[in-house]
């Protein structure tokens, strides 16, 4: 478990997780069955990933939606591992929540990042959320043959793979950390019955 005692950041993070799962839990009847706060190593996403295709295959789900579901959460958790940035004690701290219910299945990423990208990050998601399939799959392809890369390394497929695999639009919400650093969470929403 993070000390929290140390970290005025991870405090806020945790208060905001524990919000999350007061939410999924009560009001949105939801079962949980993936949820964690704090670092994520490459070890724990690839144990969280094989225990989130046991979960689905022992609920039946269909192969289909089990790889779009897959693909999110690897998207995602690779996103924190990335790009995610770090608290006064120089961690990268995150948390995640995979719930469902009969219909559909939710994914919700939050992790630290530094506010002077926010406005590229929302203007970004705004431009895909507004975008349809057709629009969705060319703005992939080129991407992919232009070779973008962001100062950190990435091209920007992470979201737009999120986007693409959910069929739906990606909420998202920033909660203000400090004067350097904000809270970002995205949510991820994937019908059951593909």
């Amino acid at each position: 478990m993070v000390d929290t005692l140390n970290s005025a950041i991870a405090s806020d993070i945790r208060n905001s997780y524990l919000r999350y799962l007061e939410k999924f839990s009560t009001e949105e009847q939801r079962n949980i069955a993936v949820n964690h706060f704090g670092v994520f190593s490459q070890d724990l996403i690839n144990s969280i990933a094989n225990g989130v295709e046991e979960i689905m295959v022992s609920s039946g789900d269909q192969k289909k939606l089990i790889k779009r579901v897959f693909s999110i959460l690897i998207e995602g958790l690779q996103n924190i591992r990335s790009h995610g940035e770090k608290d006064e004690l120089n961690r990268k701290l995150a948390f995640l929540f995979l719930c469902k219910n009969t219909a559909s299945y939710k994914i919700v990423f939050g992790n630290i990042i530094q506010n002077e990208d926010l406005d590229l990050i929302i203007e970004y998601l705004d431009k895909i959320n507004g975008l349809e399939n057709q629009e969705l799959k060319d703005l992939y392809m080129n991407v992919l043959t232009n070779g973008f890369l962001s100062e950190k390394g990435g091209a920007g497929l992470g979201f737009l793979t999120m986007r693409i695999k959910s069929e739906t639009v990606l909420k998202y919400s920033i909660e203000n950390l400090d004067n350097n650093k904000s809270l970002f969470i995205v949510e991820v929403v994937l019908k059951r019955d593909v």
